[in-house]
């Protein structure tokens, strides 16, 4: 990435419309000495307690996260869950590989026959579909790698997790890095790292300040406009903004400069507080990749033709982002999940704020339970996930009170989540966990 195509992304990427789409505070696209426009400006609240006692929406927990601070340590969890749970085959995870390849090849295979016509569009609509679902599978195994949860033999592992990841234009080290940070501080106001909360009240290097904003844009659209806005911002440009621009992520990762992360370039005019040491290296090494891939696509295109190239590969592509949107954004955040300040913040309470959920058996197959079992994989990592579900029932019912598992469909409960986790604020004067404020909480306030 030469420099000056980083800055014209950078400017892009931080301009005030986007950072309200996608959570970034405003404070950040001011750093560039950009006005925000007139109809996003909102009064800050003095105190985080103006608001008072916060009293959130109910989800299918129906507030279990708020009622139950205490959770088990990890030794605790450790000794229940079999010693098996934590041993990696690398055999049977190279056979969760080729199920992976073959039922995505297949899908690309039908493509090749579908007529690149306009009257074929509604075919190409289920061939993306379809292809980005199934190919979402190679995704989750390359997440698997990255934790070491693949194979005991690392070599192999980095193999199989770079060419994987840079297949679908992901920077294998790059992201491994951010990642690590995100399992290390999940929930965390301020070190956290994706779908990090803007907050009412907040106050710059504690959290990310900017939730009036979210709540008063919110306000003027409307919940349920407001709700299809945020599922667009979220499922087309949410995961390459991040990758690009850190949009979404922790604030503790910009710089004095107000400068974000970028996966693909380390220092100017990005901020470097992401990776340090040797990380620096394994983010350009993780750039050539992707470059790799895009110069092969080019060829491919050369040859093939660009229409060929847009309606084989980068359709599912489009689609293998918005599942990963999907997984993430409802992993860690609900109406009624808190988030938590540092001062309340342990490894093992962000751990437990994670949610599993009903995905549908089929999916579940596709995806290699990365939603259904997702409460183990953050308590421990490197469980394989052909382990997954049998820890996952042991810590349920070792348990019941720490485990959360929220039974609502996916689609109503992506429908909630759009509508109403906008922005955060502390739940009362004494509890200093972060609730989302109910936007008829908000507008109320703002009434008076």
């Amino acid at each position: 990435f030469h420099p000056l195509l980083c800055t014209m992304l950078r400017t892009i990427l931080l301009s005030p419309v986007l950072c309200a789409a996608l959570h970034l505070p405003v404070h950040l696209a001011a750093a560039r000495k950009v006005r925000p426009p007139m109809h996003m400006v909102a009064t800050p609240l003095t105190t985080a307690t103006e608001l008072g006692e916060v009293t959130p929406l109910l989800s299918g927990l129906k507030g279990k996260a708020l009622k139950h601070y205490e959770v088990p340590t990890k030794s605790q969890v450790r000794r229940i869950v079999p010693d098996h749970c934590f041993q990696r085959d690398t055999s049977r995870s190279l056979g969760y590989l080729w199920q992976s390849m073959w039922t995505t090849a297949a899908c690309v295979t039908a493509g090749l026959f579908i007529p690149l016509k306009l009257a074929a569009l509604p075919l190409w609509i289920a061939y993306a579909v379809v292809t980005g679902t199934v190919a979402m599978g190679l995704w989750v195994l390359a997440h698997e790698c990255g934790h070491g949860a693949f194979s005991d033999n690392r070599v192999l592992q980095d193999a199989v997790g770079y060419v994987l990841h840079s297949a679908l234009l992901v920077p294998y080290f790059s992201w491994q890095r951010s990642h690590a940070v995100h399992h290390q501080h999940t929930n965390h106001l301020y070190k956290g790292e994706t779908h990090v909360p803007t907050v009412v009240g907040g106050v710059a290097g504690e959290c990310t300040p900017g939730g009036e904003v979210q709540l008063d844009l919110a306000k003027s659209m409307g919940e349920s406009l407001h709700g299809v806005y945020q599922l667009f911002g979220h499922l087309t440009i949410g995961w390459p903004s991040y990758l690009l621009a850190g949009l979404t992520g922790g604030s503790k990762y910009v710089d004095v400069a107000g400068r974000l992360s970028n996966h693909f370039w380390p220092g100017a005019p990005f901020s470097k507080e992401l990776w340090p040491g040797k990380w620096a290296a394994k983010v350009i090494q993780s750039t050539a990749g992707v470059v790799a891939v895009l110069v092969l696509l080019s060829l491919w295109a050369k040859r093939a033709g660009s229409g060929a190239v847009l309606a084989l590969y980068w359709g599912p592509y489009l689609v293998v982002n918005m599942w990963l949107i999907v997984y993430t954004w409802l992993q860690h955040t609900d109406v009624d999940v808190p988030h938590l300040p540092a001062d309340e913040f342990t490894y093992m309470r962000g751990a437990f704020l994670t949610i599993d959920r009903p995905y549908p058996p089929l999916i579940d197959w596709l995806h290699h339970r990365i939603g259904t079992t997702h409460v183990a994989h953050h308590i421990d990592c490197t469980i394989p996930h052909y382990h997954a579900q049998e820890a996952t029932e042991a810590i349920a019912t070792a348990f019941p009170d720490a485990y959360l598992y929220e039974p609502t469909p996916v689609h109503k409960a992506l429908w909630r989540v759009a509508r109403h986790c906008i922005a955060v604020a502390r739940h009362s004067p004494t509890d200093p966990r972060h609730v989302f404020v109910p936007l008829a909480t908000w507008a109320q306030r703002r009434n008076h």
